[in-house]
């Protein structure tokens, strides 16, 4: 049978396989989870070496170092040494503003007058590292001491899976977003969907496929003319609803431009496109930017937001010994100008050998790495998001 021209099998008979496969195929990803994650065990955050710690909560190794011979700090390992968890850093900087002699500089909180920053990140195109990029950033700014909620808008859940939510397992009915931008009476309050996660400051809103709901019930409802609140505010006025829980929001957006990824875009304060530096992804995105364009146009004339604090391009995946890929980064440049951001995301082994454990770089042992390779990993990864942290704070006003 399985030889067989796939147009000859009967629909009901590949309807079947196809079913087969699937409840195959879920079986051995719960065992393969249960082997990574037994149902007993919780994902954690690693411990940070000084000189991490130091990077994240914004001082130097030398202040840190003066900072535990004061009596502050976690004890050392047996073996002398001095690591610190993610509890430590917000201890450490609540020290640090408790004596300092001016407003809060390193627990980074929203300041009075600053607006919480909603960032969309999106592709047309799959396989941009969208969810690599959302994953990590959101991560990176926990760790730096921002309030964070990421948002998982993708069917697919990738994210979700990055931070310990298994869509299939752990995510039922009127979970994800969907229970709270819905129509009708099911719909639910955004907080009842906010779940904490192993990372201090970060939290999450899981997807799974009931996601795509939403693209099935928005033309019924707009074809019956109902006076429900337009598809493309409903995200916005849900954030509205915890605005002062939170710094920053990060929306991982799906792979296509649907009522979804519009409602992200005009709930956004600012977008951040990633982008594969070959010719066939730059061409996708061109006709990507020509449909948002044309949509947003519709929105606009609909009374939806399109205005944004920021929009920039992040060339991913990049690898700096690649002709064409240089070439094509470079032309990126040409066009758009201070719009690409400065850095690109390295391609890397290291984190695509931590997403095979659904790992981000800053949770991954980095002794199963070569030196050389986590640290250039590591490197692009922090410029990357600090280039996007110091947009955040000029956003704000910030020095």
């Amino acid at each position: 049978m399985l030889d067989q021209n796939p147009a000859d099998v009967p629909a009901t008979t590949l309807r079947s396989l196809i079913a087969s496969d699937a409840e195959d195929l879920a079986r051995q990803l719960q065992a393969h989870q249960s082997r990574i994650f037994p149902p007993t065990a919780q994902k954690t955050i690693r411990l940070f070496t000084p000189a991490e710690a130091a990077d994240f909560i914004g001082i130097h190794e030398g202040y840190l170092r003066q900072i535990v011979a004061d009596g502050h700090g976690p004890a050392p390992q047996p073996n002398g040494r001095r690591l610190y968890s993610v509890n430590d850093l917000e201890e450490l900087r609540r020290l640090l503003d408790a004596n300092g002699k001016s407003a809060a500089k390193y627990v980074r909180h929203r300041r009075d007058g600053e607006k919480l920053q909603i960032i969309s990140i999106m592709n047309f195109k799959g396989g941009s590292a969208k969810t690599t990029t959302s994953a990590h950033l959101a991560q990176y700014l926990a760790l730096r001491g921002y309030r964070v909620l990421a948002i998982d808008l993708d069917p697919q859940a990738s994210l979700s899976a990055m931070f310990g939510h298994q869509p299939e397992l752990d995510v039922d009915q009127n979970e994800t977003l969907y229970g709270a931008i819905r129509y009708g009476s099911d719909r639910r309050h955004i907080t009842e969907i906010v779940r904490a996660t192993y990372t201090p400051n970060l939290h999450i809103i899981p997807g799974n496929l009931e996601l795509m709901e939403f693209e099935h019930e928005t033309p019924k409802v707009l074809a019956d003319k109902r006076p429900d609140t337009m598809f493309f505010s409903r995200i916005g006025e849900c954030l509205a609803d915890i605005e002062s829980a939170y710094d920053v929001v990060i929306l991982d957006c799906p792979p296509q431009l649907g009522f979804l990824s519009l409602s992200a875009l005009c709930a956004a304060t600012a977008i951040l496109i990633t982008v594969h530096p070959q010719m066939l992804d730059v061409m996708s995105m061109s006709q990507f930017l020509h449909m948002t364009s044309d949509l947003l146009a519709v929105v606009e004339n609909a009374g939806g937001k399109t205005e944004y604090d920021w929009m920039r391009y992040l060339v991913t995946r990049f690898e700096p010994n690649d002709g064409p890929q240089n070439q094509m980064a470079g032309f990126m440049r040409s066009i758009f100008g201070n719009r690409v951001l400065e850095n690109e995301m390295l391609k890397s082994t290291a984190i695509s050998d931590a997403g095979l454990t659904k790992q981000t770089l800053y949770e991954v042992d980095r002794s199963l790495f070569t030196r050389g390779t986590y640290d250039r990993a590591l490197e692009s990864l922090t410029l990357v998001n600090g280039e996007i942290e110091e947009l955040l704070r000029r956003t704000w006003g910030r020095k």
